[in-house]
């Protein structure tokens, strides 16, 4: 495990399937005069999933705005498949297969659910049939809801969907944000199998999530953030054991 390296990963839980997707160098972000970010830099292999832990306000979600195209670097390289992309805007780096599911969900409530998930294959001339298919096979509740407008679904099949939506865009790197918020522990559970499963089809993941056990428990590696820098990184099992995150994020009282 590495201590304010975050370079200096330790062995990972599987042997990486890829080199180098994402590699984000001494990224800063600023608010105004507020510096959100402060010079971290991480990366992300080929089908990998890469857990960011940390408290509320800690940069998580800045991070991968950042990454997304949402935000611009204040300093630093963002790279994705050996291409810069810090500054490119958010609907050129779907094209280039970049897609985020950011925290809240945001679908298309008056549409459908056949809609949303269309939606997601904006950049194609007409959505990909088969890959419709194969969504919907992950997501049996969506089949079940195909025709209902998305305004009307629960929670967990709001964020079922708009994971759904994201892979209609073909994405090499999913960025999920939050995706266990406010829903109930057995849909958590689904949601993370089916994000096990596409990992496992081959796409990565960069994954921002407070339920720091389910992380890194799927988590090949995980970076933890305290107010805008990086402090810990390891493979998630590493991490799963560390007394500082047992402590700080998974609520263990450890024996003095």
């Amino acid at each position: 495990m590495s201590q304010h390296a975050a370079g200096n990963d330790g062995p990972a839980q599987r042997e990486p399937l890829g080199g180098t997707l994402l590699d984000v160098v001494d990224l800063q972000v600023r608010y105004g005069a507020i510096t959100a970010i402060k010079g971290i830099s991480f990366h992300v292999r080929e089908r990998e999933i890469v857990a960011l832990l940390g408290a509320n306000g800690a940069g998580k979600t800045t991070t991968q705005k950042t990454v997304s195209g949402m935000l611009r670097p204040s300093v630093g390289s963002i790279t994705f498949a050996g291409q810069r992309i810090d500054g490119i805007p958010p609907h050129e780096l779907i094209d280039l297969g970049v897609c985020h599911v950011p925290e809240g969900r945001h679908v298309f409530p008056r549409m459908t659910v056949e809609e949303n998930l269309e939606m997601g294959a904006f950049r194609f001339r007409s959505p990909d049939r088969d890959l419709l298919a194969h969504v919907l096979d992950l997501f049996p509740r969506l089949k079940e809801r195909f025709s209902q407008q998305a305004g009307t679904l629960s929670g967990g099949e709001q964020q079922m969907l708009a994971i759904g939506r994201a892979l209609m865009g073909k994405p090499r790197l999913l960025l999920l944000d939050e995706p266990s918020m406010g829903l109930a522990p057995l849909i958590v559970e689904q949601i993370f199998q089916i994000v096990r499963g596409i990992n496992q089809d081959g796409m990565s993941v960069l994954l921002v999530e407070q339920n720091a056990r389910q992380a890194l428990t799927l988590a090949d590696r995980g970076y933890v953030l305290e107010t805008g820098e990086l402090v810990l990184s390891g493979t998630g099992r590493e991490l799963l054991s560390d007394d500082r995150i047992r402590a700080a994020y998974l609520g263990e009282e450890l024996a003095s």
